[in-house]
């Protein structure tokens, strides 16, 4: 079963569940699927969780029916699977811009989240560089802001662009310690409310034992950074790059957008499904002739 079909197996079972409590083991068996891998996926094709959708949906239909007169607030929140009226209002007013008292009122505005219908349109022919290669476990010092949205869509491309060129200060601090090695962003605790997108450098052991010693540094500011360790077990990747230029952030960016190809054609053709490991993109910055960037994504054979 390719990709495309699954998920749309997945998306009308989710339609037939929605006023029952959804498992997403269970929407992921429909695409054969772990619930992980099939998260993922779902966020990377269309652009939000499966949290979202649901949500989205549910709100949806709760307001159409309650414009048509022929349920009550009280029965529409227990139908859509909230735990009291007022969780009920609360998101639906901020899903709809009003309450739901109000929503039978003559000229109100409500908001329509149709049903998703899977229609992928791929073109073919983009040359990407990638290599495969098996990653010992690597501990990463960094920091952290949390995203919003998902990991893959424009949403990201501004927040990440934001975080960058508000922290340079940090940057430049662990780019020194790491004698301006490699810098690696890893996304981590995925949920329907967002994420942790970290900026880190590979620190040799004795700087990272170091890190907070005065006595080394000679400064007091070092606790206040946020800094933390991030712990990155052995993986086999499949690593893409973009071409060796003097500013790659734009093919980057492109690089990113190339997912939906990179799992619904390349990744089947080789055999492929993503694993459950962190997902990094590596800035290789130094010497500047060589400058690239890189996804690394975690995969592991099909079953």
């Amino acid at each position: 079963m390719d990709w495309i079909t699954g998920l749309q197996k997945s998306v009308d079972y989710i339609e037939e569940h929605l006023t029952e409590d959804i498992c997403y083991d269970d929407i992921a068996a429909e695409s054969f699927s772990s619930s992980y891998h099939f998260q993922r996926v779902f966020s990377i094709l269309c652009g939000f969780t499966i949290g979202e959708y649901i949500r989205c949906r549910r709100l949806s239909l709760a307001g159409a029916e309650l414009a048509g007169g022929g349920i009550k607030v009280i029965d529409a929140a227990l139908k859509y699977g909230y735990e009291s009226p007022d969780s009920f209002a609360k998101a639906f007013q901020k899903f709809h811009g009003v309450l739901p008292s109000q929503a039978r009122g003559s000229g109100v505005k409500l908001k329509s989240f149709s049903r998703l219908i899977l229609k992928f349109s791929l073109e073919g022919g983009r040359l990407m560089n990638y290599r495969i290669e098996e990653k010992p476990e690597m501990i990463l010092t960094g920091y952290k802001a949390h995203f919003t949205g998902t990991p893959y869509g424009k949403e990201r491309e501004v927040q990440e662009e934001q975080f960058f060129v508000t922290t340079r200060g940090k940057q430049w601090f662990l780019r020194g310690a790491a004698e301006n090695a490699d810098a690696y962003c890893v996304i981590k605790n995925v949920t329907d409310e967002g994420y942790d997108f970290f900026y880190c450098h590979q620190l040799r052991e004795w700087e990272r034992n170091h890190l907070y010693d005065r006595e080394v540094t000679g400064v007091d500011f070092v606790e206040s950074l946020g800094l933390e360790n991030i712990a990155i077990p052995k993986t086999t990747y499949a690593i893409f790059e973009t071409p060796v230029e003097e500013r790659p952030i734009d093919d980057y960016f492109e690089l990113l957008r190339s997912r939906v190809q990179i799992l619904t054609e390349w990744m089947p053709e080789m055999g492929f499904q993503l694993a459950q490991a962190p997902e990094l993109a590596v800035y290789h910055w130094t010497p500047r002739t060589e400058r690239n960037v890189q996804i690394w994504l975690p995969i592991e054979k099909i079953r």
